[in-house]
């Protein structure tokens, strides 16, 4: 009986603890923007000090684009946009392994910064895509 009083009475989702329904993709481009300064600036600067704390700070960011993917993508976007664009759970899983530790997380190369934001920039296109209709 304590179990059934305990039990949630209604199950919801979002991307916060409070559902908003507030979901954008700016919010991951915005942190891959940020990483690939970082990496710019890594690369033009031969300060110790200053490169430990831009790897610390471009893992971190890089961190934070996957969670702003990962919600888009297992939050907001729903099976009827993965039937209308099939591409999306493939641009999903390649944009959130180049925020990762095999790209932008793991290494300091402007290139794969540069086509993580190709990719936040398809999924925000079709995002946007699914907003109009």
């Amino acid at each position: 009986m304590l179990v059934n009083l305990l039990r949630p009475k209604t199950t919801v989702s979002a991307h916060c603890d409070l559902p908003c329904g507030v979901y954008d993709p700016a919010q991951a481009r915005i942190e891959a923007e940020s990483v690939k300064a970082i990496i710019e600036k890594y690369n033009a600067n031969e300060d110790p000090a200053f490169r430990a704390r831009a790897i610390l700070i471009k893992e971190q960011r890089s961190q934070l684009v996957k969670e702003h993917l990962w919600v888009l993508w297992t939050d907001y976007f729903k099976p009827p946009h993965f039937e209308k664009y099939p591409q999306l759970h493939t641009l999903f899983n390649e944009a959130t392994k180049l925020a990762g530790a095999g790209g932008t997380k793991g290494g300091l190369d402007v290139e794969a910064a540069d086509k993580l934001l190709e990719k936040i920039e398809e999924i925000s296109k079709i995002f946007w895509e699914t907003k109009q209709g």
